[in-house]
């Protein structure tokens, strides 16, 4: 036909669009950027005059017509996209019986049209209202996502003074590097705006104490003469003051940034707020941010967040989600490799070991649940990696893991039934006596000891003091009914 394109070379992909109204003569303006060789079909004349002026291979056919494809090239894909559903159905059968190997892609125009298409053998059905519906989520999320990253470098560049960024207690890499990306936010909103990252508790696993080594990474402990010099104050990977840090509960904080479960309610005083539970780590969230605010990180910056998204999804197996791949990809370009790897293969410490070593020794087992008394521990960091190892032994569903310090009782738990939250269950268990929360496949508890304070012998205290403190932990997976049932 003249003016057409000449028939394609090998290996060029070759589309045939069937109804080239308003959904059709979209995808023909998509398929154009492709570079491959288009045909259409279209039962209105003057659509199909249209087309061959556009110099597009167009044909005057019915979709009806069990002769449609009569004088039509091979081609590779086929888009039956027309607005009529008995056309499409027929024009559907006709490729199918003619071309069984042919990619088709069928256009519903409801839900039931999307079954019934699939059945004649559609590859793919596009049901165009929910198209338009998830492209429209889509683009709001984008729009929140980019709402949000200015609204933090609004408020940051708004400020002057001291900006303390504070950590969980005893942070791990995830609240570490959090706390450095918000500092570098900081940095690039307003230069003039000090900047001090502040922790409680310790940095006791020798992966978090390598990484803060190794990245120089400048941070202070919590004391009330830190916290009266800043002027602002920023939470990292904790939901609220007094949940897991320093802080006093009624304590006013600027920012709060987090991935926990948010059930702090003293948080109206907070300028910001992003609290997600559908990421895995709150490294993700700052990443994020990074990203819309156009922040290239630098070598240590990325490599931290990095290293703190995969320290929290355990390495992309527990609690992951399509945003934390998705930002860990967009930081491997800035990150270095010998770093990550030296950070994440530390000499581990003779007292993590021994903790270890006497999880393993007084563990006890109940219908697939694991208990180890570690005894006094001054590394309260030994507890999760001793719960992430006991958890995998064979039969064993939930793991516990506890021990006591010179203020407090802590647990550490790791979860592997489906059935059980073990975030939910931990707060609800604990939260009355202490801070307790965390996800469903892991979390932990920190019991304080005030009234328990002049007591020397510690370990004789958890003894005392440790099955009364479970009860409600037993009550809510079932156990205490198991005890019931066999007496």
């Amino acid at each position: 036909m003249p003016g057409f394109s000449p028939a394609p070379s090998p290996g060029i992909r070759t589309y045939l669009i069937c109804g080239c109204g308003s959904v059709g003569y979209l995808i023909l303006e998509e398929l154009k950027k492709e570079g491959g060789r288009l045909l259409c079909m279209d039962s209105n004349p003057e659509r199909v005059q249209e087309l061959r002026e556009q110099k597009i291979e167009a044909f005057l056919r019915d979709l009806t017509d069990s002769e449609m494809l009569q004088g039509i090239d091979n081609f590779d894909i086929a888009f039956v996209v027309s607005d009529n559903h008995e056309a499409n159905i027929a024009g559907l059968k006709t490729i199918r019986k003619k071309y069984p190997k042919v990619h088709i892609v069928a256009r519903a125009q409801d839900p039931i049209n999307e079954k019934l298409l699939m059945e004649e053998g559609a590859d793919l059905v596009l049901y165009p209202q929910h198209v338009v519906a998830k492209a429209a989520i889509e683009h709001l999320h984008r729009l929140e996502k980019h709402h949000l990253s200015r609204d933090l470098f609004a408020l940051l560049a708004s400020w002057s003074g001291v900006f303390g960024i504070v950590t969980h207690t005893n942070p791990d890499p995830d609240a570490i590097a959090s706390a450095m990306a918000l500092s570098a936010i900081a940095k690039r909103a307003n230069p003039n705006l000090e900047t001090r990252i502040i922790y409680d508790g310790i940095i006791g696993h020798q992966e978090n104490r390598t990484l803060v080594n190794l990245l120089d990474i400048r941070m202070e402990k919590l004391r009330q003469e830190v916290l009266n010099e800043c002027t602002h104050i920023a939470l990292v990977d904790s939901k609220g003051p007094g949940a897991n840090n320093g802080l006093i509960h009624s304590m006013p904080v600027d920012i709060i940034i987090d991935h926990h479960q948010e059930d702090i309610t003293n948080l109206d005083k907070a300028h910001f707020i992003d609290i997600r539970q559908n990421v895995g780590a709150c490294a993700t969230i700052l990443t994020e941010y990074l990203k819309e605010l156009n922040i290239e990180p630098d070598e240590k910056v990325a490599t931290a967040l990095l290293y703190g998204i995969r320290a929290d999804t355990k390495q992309f197996r527990r609690n992951v989600s399509p945003n934390d791949l998705e930002y860990a990809a967009y930081l491997l370009e800035f990150s270095d490799a010998d770093l990550l790897e030296k950070i994440m293969s530390p000499q581990y410490s003779h007292e993590t070991i021994d903790i270890i070593g006497a999880a393993i020794k007084n563990r006890k087992t109940r219908n697939g649940y694991l208990f180890s008394n570690v005894g006094f521990v001054r590394n309260r960091d030994a507890l999760p990696q001793a719960a992430d190892l006991l958890i995998n032994l064979e039969g064993i569903s939930t793991a516990l893991v506890y021990g006591i310090t010179e203020d407090a009782i802590i647990m550490s738990g790791r979860n592997r039934d489906l059935r059980l939250n073990l975030g939910n269950v931990m707060s609800e268990a604990f939260s009355d006596v202490g801070d307790a929360g965390g996800h469903a496949t892991m979390a932990a508890a920190s019991i304080p000891l005030y009234v328990f304070s002049h007591v020397k012998e510690k370990e004789e205290l958890l003894h005392l003091v440790i099955d009364p403190v479970l009860q409600n932990f037993y009550r809510l997976v079932g156990l205490l009914e198991d005890e019931e049932s066999e007496v």
